[in-house]
């Protein structure tokens, strides 16, 4: 019994490691030194892509019944997909300077909507209106040294798309086409291990390839939510 209570602990603790990856990144950035805080931002996400399995298999729920992994998790997701992604927008600066406030706010609160939803993830494994993955698209903007103003236009675009209701998939619960989500993205982390690891000499063709998975997620996301609606 106490063997399972520590290791539900423990869990929670892998957890909340993302919020001490979110300093450590959050500090680097400050220093403008950003493949080092890309990093820590990467590991997040991993962290982020294994808690849940780990948390099922240690049952976490009925052994800490009164702890809230959700909301530990939220917390932790909002400082690393959002708030830290938002500050490098800022300070790199990824937008115009006349946007350098406007853009980061318009994350930072569009996300804040978003993750207050009660349906923010729905019950068949869906994730309702774009699902805050700043940290991604803040790295690829920064990758690609794009104009400053398409940057700010494209981050407006995504705050937007918070507010619309389409439903995005859960890469790993969503159950249609769940095998080919997870093998697709497992290359496409490899790809962005290889890109964070290059830069700033990132290879134009691992980062056009890198770009089939996003694509894929959103074309799949859209089609799934089509059929959803036509079937209501």
């Amino acid at each position: 019994m106490r063997v399972t209570f520590v290791s539900a602990w423990l869990v929670h603790l892998y957890t909340a490691s993302g919020a001490l990856f979110a300093l450590f990144s959050l500090n680097l950035v400050i220093q403008d030194r950003y493949r080092e805080a890309f990093f820590w931002l990467a590991l997040a996400v991993l962290v982020d892509a294994t808690d849940g399995v780990l948390a099922r298999r240690a049952k976490v729920s009925s052994r800490l019944p009164w702890f809230n992994g959700d909301t530990l998790d939220n917390i932790v997701d909002y400082l690393t997909y959002v708030f830290v992604p938002a500050v490098i927008a800022w300070h790199a600066p990824l937008v115009p300077g006349g946007w350098g406030v406007v853009v980061p706010c318009a994350m930072l609160l569009s996300s804040l909507y978003g993750f207050s939803r009660e349906d923010a993830k729905t019950a068949d494994h869906f994730f309702t209106g774009f699902p805050s993955y700043w940290n991604i698209v803040v790295f690829y903007l920064y990758v690609a040294a794009w104009p400053v103003l398409l940057n700010a236009v494209l981050l407006l675009v995504l705050a937007i798309l918070v507010f619309v209701p389409v439903r995005y998939v859960y890469p790993s619960r969503t159950p249609v086409l769940r095998s080919l989500t997870i093998g697709l993205g497992i290359m496409w982390g490899v790809l962005m291990v290889v890109m964070l690891w290059r830069m700033p000499a990132v290879s134009r063709i691992v980062f056009w390839m890198s770009l089939i998975f996003p694509l894929y997620y959103a074309a799949l996301s859209l089609v799934l939510d089509r059929r959803r609606r036509a079937s209501h």
